[in-house]
């Protein structure tokens, strides 16, 4: 493997673990039931999920070779 690959995933799981220790701190500062609108920053975290699912999704898109569709049996063009 290459070293800089290496690192590269090691910095991507010491984020991962980053932030999950700050969400367990969130919760364990907050007592009780949790009322209205989530918080900011429960916002703003989903919202970084979602860009790097997309980013994801068009690294994998770029990566795969494009599908031909099917032709319909039955109908003409």
């Amino acid at each position: 493997m290459d070293v800089m690959k290496i690192l590269n995933d090691l910095r991507q799981e010491r984020e991962i673990i980053e932030e999950a220790i700050i969400t367990l701190e969130r919760l364990a500062r907050g007592q009780g039931k949790r009322r209205g609108r989530p918080p900011a920053w429960m916002a703003a975290l989903k919202e970084k999920e979602k860009q790097e699912a997309a980013a994801e999704e068009e690294s994998s898109e770029a990566a795969a070779p494009a599908k031909k569709a099917k032709p319909v049996k039955g109908k003409t063009a």
